[in-house]
This record gives C-alpha cells, sequence and structure tokens, in this order.
C-alpha cells in the first residue's frame, strides 16, 4: 500500500519515514493513515483549538482526557464531553446514530465516571424530503433504541432543518456521568511492568478505518461506506458500564480507555504516548469473531462495547472472574514496558512498531489558506425595510410557530426514555434540562445551544452568540456556569473561504468564553461534512454546564401564574439578521447579526442568577429563535394560560416581535414581588410588557391566538 492510498499526505509520510529510518510496513502505513486522519488527531485544528480558554475556579480535568470534569461540591464531578458521529448516521442511520451514543457514554465511563444523562444535537435536511424523512427516522430510533436499552436518560437536545444538510446530516452525542473527585480514572498513569487486557466484545470487521471514513467527504455511493459502519448492542454496554465500574471502585484497574475510533490502535497508544511508556500487544490474543482477520484489521476495528483495561499483574486473575461473573469476554492481549514505542505481533512476528509518541502526537500541524469570502457584502447587504410587514399578524406567527425548527418536537421526545434512574427534574421541550445529583443534593443544569445561520452570515459574531446564548439559558435557570464542551462541525477546512469561516467562529467563540469566564474542558471537531452537491452551514454546537447548589433557586420555563406582570429584560430593538421570522420570509438568512456586548452579558448573567436565587419570578425563559412572540406563545402553551400583552414600539413591529440576539428574556413576576424583580434589575434595560390571564394570548394591535390555535401551530 502507498502513503496516499493509507490516507496520508506526503510531508506526513516523510515524518514517520524519517523517525523510522526506514520504509514503514504495509500494517504500519494503515496505522498512521488512520490515527493521522483528520477525525484523530484534530491536524486542521490544532491551532484554533488552543484559543480556548481551559482552565477555571471549576475545573478538575481539561482537555486531553476522554472527557471534561467539573467540580460540582461535596467530593463530586461531572464528566462530561459531546462528539460527532456524522458520516456514519448519513449513509446507516440507526447503527450511526446508536453507536455514536454509545461511544460518548463509554468516553464518559473511561473517566470512572457513572453515565447518568445524555442530550443529542441534530441537523437534518429540509424536512419535506422523502431522504431526510428516512434519515430523521432512523437516526431517532437509533438514539431511543440504544440510549432506552442501555438506561441512560436522554434529557434533552436540540433538532434543526435546513436544506444545507440534505444528504448530510449532524448527529452529536453528548453524555454526562458523576465521579467521585478522588476516584477519577487517567490514561496517564500506565507504569511498566502492568498488563493490557481487553473487556467486552469480541473483535469483528465493523467500522474499520471508521476514522478515516469520518475524515473525508462523503461519497455519493452510501452502499459503498456501509461496511465502514460499527453494530452496536446497548444491552453489552449495560454489562460493560457496571463491569467497569465494578472493576474501578473495587481497585482492580490502573486505567481504562474506551475503544472508539481506530480500536485498539488509538486506545492502546493513547495511553503510552499519555504515560511515556511502550505497550507491546500479542494479537493472537485479541477475541476476535472472524478466525481470518489480518492484523491490521484487527487493530483498526471499531467493533462496539469494548474497554482497554491496564491492570497490575496481581489483580488479573481477579478481574478476569469478574468479568466472567458479568457475562463478559475478557483478555490479556498485552504488556506495559520502558520506553517510546508501540509494539504489535502476530503469529510470533512483528507487524508494526512505531514510536508511541509519534502515533499521538507527531503528526503535522495543517496551517491552511484561510480567505475572506468575496461575498461578504452581499450577506450583509438587508436592510429591514426589504422586507415587507406581515399583513396578519396573527397568521404569520402561528406559521412561524409551526415552522420546523420552532415547532415542537414530540415525536423525538417521546422515542426516549428521559426518566429512568429518576434523576431528571427538567427534561426534553424545554430551554434548559435539569438533573437532580443526589450524591450532593444539588442540581445541574444543560444548555445546548448551536445557530448556523448567523454563523453562516458572520461567523464571528456567530460563535460569540452559540456561547453566549447556552450561558444566557443557565442563568435565567439559576445556574452557575462551570464549563462547556463544544462540536465544531464544518465542511472541508481545503477551500480558503471554508477555513476562514471555521477560523473566525472559533475566535468569536473563545472570546465569549474567556469574556464570560466559561471554560472549554472537552470537545471534538468534525470536518468534510459535505457532498458533490451540497456543504453544510458552519455549525459549531455547545452544551454548556451549570451548577445549583440550592434546588430553591431553581427557575425553569412554562410556569406562568394567573395576575403574574410580565417583563422583557433586555433591549427591544434585536435583529432580523438570520432570524427565523426571516429564514421563513425568504427562504435564507441576509444581513449581519447583532455584535454582542460582553459587558451586557456579564450583567445579564449575574442579574438574572440574581433572580432566580432569590425566587422573584414564577417563570423565565431566554429569547432565542422567533423572538419575543415565540417566547410568548411557547410560554402561554406550556403553562396553559394566557396574557394580555401591550408593546411599545420604539422599532418595527416585526423587529419587536421577531428580532433575535443580545441578552434578553421573559419572566413572569407575581405583584408582591415586582418591586425587589425591579431593584435587582435597575440599570438594564427592563419593560414591562404585560399581566397573565384567560385562555388566549393578546399582543394589542397586533394579533389575538387562543391557547388552541398555539397547541395546534406547534403540533402540540
Amino acid at each position: 500500500m502507498d502513503y496516499v492510498k493509507a490516507g496520508l499526505r506526503r510531508e506526513e509520510y516523510e515524518k514517520i519515514r524519517s523517525a523510522l529510518e526506514r520504509e514503514p510496513s504495509d500494517c504500519e502505513l494503515r496505522v498512521m493513515g488512520v490515527m493521522w486522519s483528520e477525525h484523530c488527531c484534530y491536524k486542521s485544528t490544532k491551532p484554533l483549538l488552543r484559543l480556548f480558554p481551559t482552565e477555571g475556579d471549576a475545573v478538575a480535568q481539561g482537555p486531553g482526557e476522554n472527557a471534561g470534569v467539573v467540580d460540582i461540591g461535596g467530593g463530586w464531578g461531572a464528566a462530561f464531553k459531546v462528539e460527532s458521529h456524522n458520516h456514519p448516521s448519513a449513509v446507516a442511520p440507526y447503527q450511526g446514530a446508536a453507536t455514536g451514543v454509545g461511544g460518548i457514554i463509554r468516553d464518559i465511563l473511561a473517566m470512572g465516571a457513572r453515565p447518568v444523562a445524555s442530550m443529542d444535537g441534530l441537523c437534518f435536511g429540509a424536512p419535506e424530503e422523502a431522504k431526510t424523512k428516512r434519515l430523521a427516522q432512523g437516526i431517532v430510533a437509533g438514539i431511543g433504541g440504544y440510549g432506552n436499552a442501555v438506561g441512560v436518560a436522554t434529557v434533552g437536545g436540540k433538532t434543526l432543518y435546513d436544506e444545507a444538510y440534505n444528504g448530510n446530516p449532524l448527529v452529536n452525542a453528548f453524555s454526562l456521568g458523576l465521579v467521585r473527585l478522588d476516584a477519577m480514572a487517567s490514561s496517564a498513569v500506565a507504569r511498566p511492568g502492568q498488563k493490557v487486557l481487553l473487556l467486552g466484545s469480541a473483535t469483528g470487521r465493523d467500522g474499520i478505518a471508521g476514522a478515516a471514513f469520518a475524515s473525508a467527504e462523503l461519497g455519493d455511493d452510501e452502499k459503498a461506506s456501509r461496511p465502514q459502519i460499527q453494530i452496536g448492542d446497548p444491552f453489552e454496554e449495560k454489562l460493560l458500564i457496571e463491569a467497569c465500574l465494578d472493576l474501578h471502585e473495587a481497585g482492580l484497574i490502573v486505567s481504562m480507555q474506551d475503544m472508539g475510533a481506530a480500536g485498539i490502535t488509538s486506545s492502546s497508544s493513547e495511553i503510552a504516548a499519555k504515560s511515556g511508556v511502550a505497550i507491546e500487544l500479542d494479537l493472537d490474543a485479541v477475541p476476535l469473531r472472524e478466525a481470518d482477520m489480518e492484523a491490521w484489521e484487527i487493530l483498526l476495528s471499531e467493533s462496539q462495547e469494548r474497554m482497554l483495561l491496564i491492570v497490575l499483574p496481581e489483580k488479573v486473575e481477579e478481574v478476569l472472574r469478574r468479568a466472567a461473573r458479568w457475562g463478559l469476554g475478557c483478555a490479556v492481549i498485552g504488556d506495559v514496558v520502558e520506553g517510546d514505542r508501540w509494539v504489535t505481533r502476530k503469529n510470533g512476528t512483528v507487524v508494526a512498531s512505531l514510536p508511541a509518541s509519534l502515533i499521538g502526537e507527531g503528526c503535522p500541524e495543517i496551517h491552511w489558506p484561510s480567505k475572506e469570502p468575496g461575498d461578504l457584502e452581499r450577506r450583509w447587504s438587508f436592510e429591514p425595510e426589504d422586507m415587507e410587514m406581515p399583513r396578519d399578524w396573527a397568521a404569520e406567527t402561528k406559521r412561524l410557530l409551526a415552522s420546523p425548527n420552532l415547532a415542537g418536537k414530540s415525536w423525538i421526545h417521546e422515542s426516549y426514555d428521559t426518566m429512568v434512574r429518576l434523576g431528571t427534574i427538567a427534561g426534553p421541550g424545554g430551554p434548559v434540562s435539569v438533573i437532580r445529583v443526589r450524591e450532593n443534593g444539588h442540581l445541574l443544569s444543560l444548555a445546548m445551544e448551536t445557530d448556523p445561520w448567523k454563523t453562516a452570515l458572520d461567523p464571528y459574531r456567530g460563535g460569540t452568540e452559540t456561547v453566549a446564548r447556552a450561558l444566557r439559558t443557565l442563568a435565567v435557570s439559576g445556574a452557575r456556569p462551570l464549563g462547556l464542551t463544544d462540536c465544531l462541525n464544518y465542511p472541508s477546512p481545503e477551500k480558503p473561504e471554508q477555513f476562514w469561516e471555521l477560523e473566525q467562529s472559533v475566535r468569536g467563540m473563545a472570546d465569549s468564553c474567556r469574556a464570560l469566564a466559561c471554560p472549554v474542558v472537552s470537545g471534538n471537531v468534525s470536518l468534510y461534512n459535505e457532498t458533490s452537491r451540497n456543504r453544510i452551514l458552519p455549525t459549531p454546537l455547545v452544551v454548556a454546564v451549570g451548577l445549583i447548589d440550592d434546588p430553591s433557586g431553581l427557575l425553569l420555563s412554562g410556569r406562568w401564574q394567573k395576575g403574574d406582570r410580565l417583563f422583557l429584560t433586555g433591549t427591544v430593538a434585536a435583529s432580523l439578521a438570520g432570524s427565523q421570522y426571516q429564514i421563513l420570509r425568504l427562504g435564507q438568512g441576509r444581513g449581519r447579526p447583532l455584535d454582542l456586548s460582553f459587558e451586557a452579558e456579564r450583567e445579564f448573567i449575574e442579574k438574572a442568577l440574581a433572580t432566580a436565587r432569590a425566587g422573584l419570578a414564577h417563570s423565565g425563559r431566554p429569547l432565542a429563535g422567533g423572538g419575543l412572540a415565540v417566547a410568548l406563545a411557547k410560554e402561554a402553551a406550556r403553562s396553559n394560560l394566557g396574557a394580555i400583552v401591550s408593546l411599545p414600539l420604539p422599532t418595527r413591529a416585526d423587529i419587536l416581535l421577531y428580532g433575535e440576539g443580545g441578552p434578553r428574556a421573559l419572566y413572569s413576576v407575581p405583584l408582591e414581588r415586582v418591586e425587589a424583580f425591579l431593584e435587582i434589575w435597575n440599570g438594564f434595560p427592563l419593560t414591562e410588557i404585560g399581566v397573565t390571564g384567560g385562555i388566549a394570548l393578546h399582543v394589542q394591535g397586533h394579533f389575538s391566538l387562543s391557547l388552541g390555535e398555539i397547541d395546534r401551530a406547534l403540533g402540540r
């Protein structure tokens, strides 16, 4: 095999050849081609990822391990991460999505944490397309089928539709687990003299070179890609979770590593490189499902439900005994020794011998050319006057509520078990998901956000807005942000204008994280999300995790009570650029999104936290897609209560009703707490806009919708 077929660039091949001082073998070329693929080594984005702040008061483990960990009090930590499974889901939607869920759960498990909550970020193509319907149904079924059976609650997520995702859906899987801070597992603690064990399923040919497949553009022939799709078994994964936690809690293992991308190769070489040791593997000891597998197939198989364990020699027998008790296969497949080598043998012959550090950290970074797109002026060319005002505000609002990106997603939520383990306080359907931490009495609030339309118009401002929106959501719920994880979904970085979009949006995200004191503790990059026919929108997705120390300080949405006063905090003058209203009217985003004031964002977060902690509001909802009108309608629907609203008109009515962007929220405040509420928000833009009551939402001078009409529009 030549280096091109292995997926290596010329300079990469030369670096390998120079390091080895010889020609690499066929097996070594295949191994390096996968390990130095974009999916495994982030060679196109490492310089950009260094822009993210990664340290903070609550950070117990930042990037570099299987997942990040934040301190949530009482000696406990939350381990969390989000990861893509886009390409596999495009060609085999059920298994692609299912194994995405399984893989991210094992990343959490590898930290010694018990997985307790999952979320999913889904981007589908045009909803009327038959292929979109097929992919969406398969992906949702895969997430539910795996997550429900494995016993981890799916507590929320986000689902978007746009024709840019036709044929290239995005499936971003998030998982969170709980771990004692003094018992976190690490992949950097292996020492010479220890044994390497494989726990879980036998190894087959499914998923071979899946990481390399995920690092290239999707081909038009789906069938040709299906052999690279992994097959999952959630019941085996449930046993694997319990077995690993049992072994970890009993002190029987030194380290454990998920076998995800690149299988045995990545898990073993990463432990060797991070620990500063050598690992020698005997492939004849690996339990196989197919007897005639070649060495490179065994090494690069991505068969699911497997973990690599590092174990002291004297504890091997007990590990094997306990694995058998859990009904899992377990075999000793290698040794940890002195040095910086990763050596594999088959039939007594060395088939690969590479420096472990070369595999893990040796790939040359790629600095792609970056060029500002030539059509920026056209993208930003928009004035509100370019759009006619709606003639029928009620019809326009109902049309917006019924649009694919804003309508209810009950058909998705009802496919998931959202309450397993009974820790879910707020599940899918609201701005925020909340889980109870029984171990310390606190609550964790989770907010998933992405806005590809604004990011496509202005990548920097879209990046800042994505992070800020997630942190606003946490703050309104009463949660202090601890950290976030991100999944960067983009098309090919090899096109200068596309790399510029990636570069600028990461800068925006990093600036927002730094200004708002929210470190990035883990993440994932997924590039080459395009086909011969189209490319996805630049889609950075984040999940922010926040802590509510006192459960009495939780503030949720959809809790209006009769007679509450309604307040809009934040400016009334938002922007139509990239808004759902604009996209619905024009079929595309145009204009330039708002430039955020980080000072205003910090002030908003501080006041929102104070409002929730003082218990001053019955309900709170950050304004996002669809603006104030959609926030009012969704609050009314979830509360089963109407309102009479009177809006000031310092700007166009459509901007006031449907504009988006900036730190804004809708609060319902009982009359007796209005004075204290006003005191907290003193000095920040604040407008009293109405009072709750009745069976309809009346926005005086514009529209009146009954609760039934709102429910029907939302598809409730």
